[in-house]
């Protein structure tokens, strides 16, 4: 089997399953199987898919700087799948809060995101996320052109976002948001050194 076939017939329905144990984990604990979720199950839940969805941002936008510095060009065919999965734990985190947190009652969100602007940042950024799903299959990419492109080059706003939506929630413990505005801090610094030495002339 060569390295095409391994990856699309093994690689990738491992990283797939694996991607959804965070998701096998809350719904166990849901269930009391796998462990419980404490005095405050809504929140917990919510708190879960946000941070699994801000972790798989940052993942999805590190593999590209990791195929460039190893030369494995084969781990960004994982790329996609890793943002389907950002999106899908976004979508969680949001639907959480929709539908559990606040019931669907229109008054209520609208005085949720009036009294914490950090919801609208994240609405923003699930919004980045959901245009890009939308438009990630190959079909797409082709008759969009440059378009396209431009649009999924958004990610990065959208992993702004995500983070500075988390630092706002947390509000005193702002350890963990900052890891995660550090990491992304990284990946900004090594995409404008690695644009800045391409378009350095050659002696």
């Amino acid at each position: 089997m060569n390295t095409s076939d391994l990856i699309r017939f093994l690689w990738k329905p491992l990283v797939f399953f694996a991607c959804l144990i965070p998701f096998g984990h809350v719904v166990g604990d849901v269930y009391g199987v796998t462990g419980e979720l404490g005095a405050n199950p809504i929140e917990e839940i919510q708190d879960r898919f946000g941070i699994w969805g801000l972790r798989f941002i940052v993942i999805a936008l590190a593999v590209t700087p990791i195929r460039q510095v190893t030369g494995r060009n084969w781990l960004g065919r994982f790329r996609r799948m890793l943002g389907f999965y950002a999106f899908f734990y976004v979508f969680m985190h949001f639907l959480t809060w929709l539908v559990l947190d606040q019931g669907m009652l229109m008054s209520a969100i609208l005085e949720d995101i009036g009294v914490r602007p950090f919801i609208t940042i994240g609405f923003a950024a699930l919004l980045i996320l959901t245009a890009q799903a939308a438009t990630s299959t190959a079909g797409m990419r082709r008759r969009m052109g440059i378009r396209w492109q431009k649009l999924h080059n958004w990610v990065y706003l959208a992993a702004i976002l995500g983070v500075w939506h988390y630092w706002w929630q947390v509000k005193l413990d702002t350890s963990d948001p900052a890891i995660y505005a550090t990491i992304l801090t990284l990946l900004f610094g090594s995409r404008i050194w690695r644009r800045r030495t391409a378009a350095r002339p050659r002696a």
